[in-house]
């Protein structure tokens, strides 16, 4: 136990936190703005009729009119004043806040990198990113410190160990060994200019998909072993970039580029990019008073992050057909997924059955997922069911001709047509059974 307090508790040079603060501020706020520029926000959050929120967050909604612009807005401010210092806490909190909520009203535009936002952000908040460099210290709100816990920086490596490590055995399935979902992923690239046509060769697929493991695995591990940090930095960097130029998924890729300070010497760091700064090199050794909390809370949280992304394990059938235990366990770019749906709403007192236009009520992203999610379309007819109460009607709504194909195979049925989906519970933590097998499922039984 000695051992591991002078590990977590011993006293390093902070210039990796304080530059990252800086590095992060400004990504959350290109973010934010970005998101706006792009029409992300409005295609997301201001067209739709209404969002698909995460499953018990009902309560969460996007703001009216010009609110989720001024929402995104202020988001984007918030991320200057963390780059730069200002009321760090009150600003790193309040973005934390508002970032979860943008989580949780919507899931149509999924990333993995909005729920590692959340957590980073999370982390932000109780991290002392704002002892140096930073505007609270000129208006001394918080006194000037060269140093922090070395936890801090474990604390950081040990989130992106579970991230890549997860991401690296999730990619160890058929679809990604053989390159298929390489080339699906990569076909919708074709037009892109100079690099299209290289990007269909199948010798690239086999690159990107044997690179995209070994990077996972072992991207951590070289970049903490100092013979091979250089290395590990420079293969991030074309990694990284690369999948920005490809997939064009925002921040991440320059977010974990960022997180790379946290490898290297403090000096180095300090060096590099605060020149003027006092060297701390003392190493002093001091428990804190918040010790236990730290242990407790930290140990808490990261088996929770151990396991989340094990639980689609203990889920019926297969992830990839299911989406049961998908999000939150860093399966990134391994599907490509295409259906087919229509609605029957049957009114159980007359038993007149209507036929739903889904174009009528969904936007044209949130048509083409609909098919493929079951919790899309499970929340789709509690969204009827709640508009024909408030008429005073009870009404039975059934997905009829559900198809659907994962990565290319031939389409198979999806949905139980016989369950009333308005009427049924959704299982959270386990399977639904009105979720019709997977071949794989089917072989097993």
């Amino acid at each position: 136990m000695t051992s591991l307090n002078r590990f977590l508790f011993t006293k390093i040079d902070n210039s990796p936190l304080l530059i990252f603060r800086i590095f992060f501020g400004i990504l959350i706020a290109l973010e934010s703005y970005g998101a706006i520029l792009t029409g992300w926000v409005k295609r997301t959050l201001v067209e739709p009729q209404f969002t698909f929120n995460f499953i018990h967050f009902d309560w969460i909604q996007p703001l009216p009119g010009y609110g989720m612009y001024i929402y995104f807005l202020l988001m984007g401010t918030l991320g200057i004043c963390i780059a730069i210092g200002y009321k760090y806490r009150f600003s790193i909190i309040s973005f934390t806040l508002l970032w979860t909520g943008v989580y949780l009203m919507q899931k149509t535009s999924y990333n993995n990198h909005y729920y590692l936002l959340i957590l980073i952000s999370t982390m932000m908040c109780f991290f002392p990113a704002h002892h140096g460099y930073s505007i609270d210290v000129k208006n001394k709100r918080v006194t000037e410190k060269d140093t922090m816990y070395a936890y801090i920086k474990w604390v950081v490596i040990f989130q992106l160990f579970i991230v890549y490590t997860y991401a690296a055995l999730a990619k160890l399935y058929s679809d990604w060994l053989d390159f298929s979902i390489i080339k699906i992923l990569l076909s919708s690239k074709a037009h892109y200019y100079i690099i299209g046509e290289l990007l269909q060769q199948p010798w690239i697929h086999k690159i990107v998909g044997v690179f995209g493991i070994l990077f996972d695995l072992l991207v951590v591990p070289a970049l903490l072993w100092k013979p091979t940090r250089k290395i590990a930095f420079v293969c991030s960097i074309f990694f990284h970039l690369f999948n920005s130029v490809v997939f064009q998924i925002g921040i991440f890729p320059y977010l974990s580029l960022a997180f790379i300070v946290f490898f290297f010497e403090p000096d180095t760091v300090r060096k590099f990019f605060f020149k003027k700064k006092n060297a701390y090199i003392e190493g002093e050794f001091k428990l804190p008073a918040f010790k236990n909390t730290v242990l407790i809370l930290g140990s808490i949280y990261f088996i929770i992050q151990m396991t989340l992304p094990l639980r689609h394990y203990f889920i019926e059938d297969d992830v990839l057909w299911t989406e049961e235990g998908h999000r939150m366990s860093w399966r990134m770019m391994l599907r490509s997924k295409g259906g087919t749906i229509q609605f029957k709403l049957v009114n159980q007192k007359t038993k007149v059955a209507t036929s739903i236009p889904i174009n009528y009520y969904l936007s044209k992203k949130q048509a083409q997922r609909i098919a493929a999610y079951p919790d899309f379309i499970w929340q789709f007819a509690q969204r009827l069911k709640r508009e024909h109460a408030e008429k005073g009607e009870e009404v039975s709504v059934y997905a009829l001709n559900s198809k659907l194909s994962v990565n290319g195979k031939p389409y198979r049925a999806f949905i139980d047509p016989k369950v009333d989906l308005a009427n049924v519970p959704w299982n959270y933590f386990g399977h639904n059974d009105w979720i019709l097998p997977s071949s794989k499922a089917t072989a097993k039984k």
